[in-house]
């Protein structure tokens, strides 16, 4: 019997991102109205300010595409200024309950735009990112919201060190980003394997092994890489993609697997390119599913 498993996408793919000057931004009702017609029933919010803030209308703007909400990411500097940090994840957090979401998730901004600097945290620095993590998993909590935190490139919890570290020092689950735990120099699959019990949400990419190497070594920044295209759809990549869902689902993963294929959309990328490659994501994942 074939398994069900909720598969959800992101404003990200269709190059939808909070950096500035990133690439060119496609209008909402073209991406939403793109994720329906491709059969995707839920989304992720994507970055402040892209979809409405106010509940009302984002709940009629996402029910108007047939589109729940399955929560939101939120990169917020943990390390220093708490206050603020705890101010934005309750605001966040408020937002995702009233339109239904259940996850938030959590990224170790570093203060910088972009990510491609990551300053080096003091010891104390890096115990006020756990405290204000664990803090913030009590404010999404008030809302009925889980709180994953998302090792990704261009933030304090990036590479393998880092994300052994926060395994070590916190009790909170990770959003298993199967992208950006590679380019950080985590096998995604064995990290699945070895903590199965803290993978709280998916995040579904696929990466050229070729240009992570480069990221990893510092000779390529991650912005040109992406607009290099280290994301690929899935199953043209580098990623064990199959084995990662057979793990996690092995494990007794209910949750989510949000598809994210980080893409920058440049002044001649032709609009229809994030839904092409969305569409082949999502041709690839079904095949992993009928094999369950």
């Amino acid at each position: 019997m074939t398994a069900t498993i909720r598969v959800a996408a992101a404003p990200i793919s269709w190059g939808v991102c909070e950096v500035p000057g990133w690439g060119r931004v496609l209008d909402a009702a073209t991406v939403l109205g793109e994720m329906a017609a491709l059969g995707v029933q839920a989304t992720e919010l994507g970055p402040p300010d892209y979809l409405p803030r106010d509940p009302a209308e984002l709940r009629e703007l996402l029910g108007r595409h047939g589109l729940t909400l399955v929560g939101g990411f939120l990169a917020v500097v943990l390390h220093t200024d708490q206050e603020n940090a705890l101010k934005e994840a309750e605001e966040s957090a408020a937002l995702f309950a009233a339109c239904g979401g259940d996850v938030l998730v959590l990224a170790a901004a570093t203060g910088l735009d972009g990510y491609d600097e990551r300053p080096k945290l003091t010891d104390a620095e890096w115990a006020t990112l756990v405290e204000t993590a664990g803090k913030i998993r009590h404010v999404a909590g008030a809302f009925g919201l889980r709180t994953v935190l998302h090792p990704h490139v261009g933030t304090h919890v990036e590479q393998q060190a880092e994300v052994e570290r926060f395994l070590a020092d916190s009790d909170l689950g990770l959003c298993l980003d199967t992208g950006h735990l590679m380019i950080g120099g985590t096998d995604p699959v064995e990290l699945a394997q070895r903590y199965p019990e803290r993978v709280g949400h998916v995040h579904l990419k696929d990466v050229r092994e070729d240009l992570a190497a480069e990221v990893r070594a510092g000779r390529l920044g991650y912005t040109d890489a992406v607009g290099r295209g280290i994301y690929t759809p899935l199953g043209e990549g580098d990623v064990d993609v199959a084995a990662m869902v057979r793990s996690v689902q092995a494990a007794g993963y209910d949750g989510w697997y949000v598809l994210e294929q980080d893409t920058a959309l440049g002044a001649e990328s032709p609009d229809d390119l994030p839904r092409r490659d969305t569409e082949r994501s999502l041709a690839h994942l079904a095949k992993i599913i009928d094999s369950l």
